[in-house]
């Protein structure tokens, strides 16, 4: 196996606020050795995505914290090494969750698929085609339920999801706005992922421009954001509009709750007299629906039909700072660190 010793990234600190460098620990290890119904991999990519700033938290959430000193939690495309499960076998390329680092042992069973190298890019099988891709097809499909001529607005319309809900939306006849951050990921969404309307946040009239851009209000608003851009949209919802919320980034790194007045009895009242469905959900909640998400992503994808792009870091060493300049919107398109040529 060459080089017996391997590299991991873990948790070194709970940040307070924005995560910063020294949160983070690289450390050398010496590759494990798998047991029964174990595989062992070598992890070729690794997706960095918005929900493992919270797994860096203490206290309650949808999934377990990352300990102190534990490998930061991540999904991978790996090969694997060795195996000792029926399953699998050495050389297989498989979408795993192994985490911050350059090998690992992991149950055979957890193993999500296998890929094939010769059809689309394996690395699509952390965005698009994966876990980013799945969250907007399922929020969407359970929770959206977008209608021929409705809006359907997306915050963060330049990265993995937004891009992909924003898309699915005009695949169901919908109209899609999407917001971005900037000149060069508004003209992305709108000229290479062809939404009909492409607004900046940072736009001083944002509002403005948003409620000029929905004359007949918003039916579905996909929630990944919050911040300004839920404020300017929240007025917008029309009766029975549907909110999947999937995320809230922007208030991901906040450390007190948002000076001003108490909103929240307006947004319940708001909730009630405009009979909106707001519901929170996490991509597994509707795990039932993979399969036929690999299956009709794969086709689309295929077709030209789904277009993505990629934002690639070279180095595990570079997933601490390409993970933090993300939380900050500095990434365009999905966030992925490269391990290995």
């Amino acid at each position: 196996m060459g080089n017996s010793t391997a590299t991991r990234i873990v948790l070194a600190a709970r940040p307070q606020g924005a995560p910063r460098p020294e949160d983070f620990r690289v450390e050398t290890f010496q590759i494990p050795v798998p047991r029964n119904g174990q595989v062992l991999l070598r992890n070729h990519w690794l997706s960095l995505d918005p929900y493992m700033r919270g797994r860096m938290n203490a206290g309650r959430s949808y999934a377990a914290a990352v300990g102190i000193g534990e490998v930061m939690d991540g999904g991978t495309v790996s090969e694997v090494v060795q195996s000792l499960h029926p399953a699998w076998s050495p050389g297989d390329l498989v979408l795993a969750h192994a985490g911050w680092q350059t090998h690992a042992v992991v149950d055979g069973e957890s193993l999500r698929r296998k890929l094939d190298p010769a059809g689309l890019p394996v690395q699509t099988a952390l965005g698009v085609h994966g876990m980013p891709g799945f969250t907007a097809y399922a929020g969407l499909h359970e929770i959206g339920k977008p209608q021929h001529g409705e809006t359907v607005v997306v915050a963060a319309a330049s990265g993995p999801v937004g891009a992909t809900v924003g898309q699915i939306a005009q695949l169901h006849g919908a109209r899609a706005v999407g917001i971005a951050g900037g000149p060069d990921k508004v003209a992305h969404v709108r000229d290479d992922l062809g939404f009909d309307v492409a607004l900046d946040h940072r736009a001083d009239d944002f509002a403005e421009q948003l409620a000029a851009a929905c004359p007949d209000g918003i039916d579905v608003y996909f929630e990944n954001v919050g911040g300004k851009v839920f404020d300017a949209v929240l007025p917008l919802l029309n009766d029975f509009a549907r909110v999947p919320v999937c995320g809230l980034v922007a208030h991901y790194n906040d450390t007190a709750p948002p000076s001003g007045p108490d909103r929240v009895p307006h947004l319940m009242a708001t909730i009630l007299t405009r009979h909106l469905t707001v519901r929170g959900f996490i991509q597994r909640d509707f795990i039932a629906l993979y399969p036929e998400f690999v299956r009709e992503m794969g086709q689309w994808l295929r077709d030209g039909r789904i277009r993505y792009r990629e934002d690639v870091v070279d180095g595990l060493e570079n997933a601490p700072t390409a993970f933090i300049g993300m939380l900050d919107g500095k990434n365009f398109g999905k966030l992925l660190v490269r391990l290995s040529a």
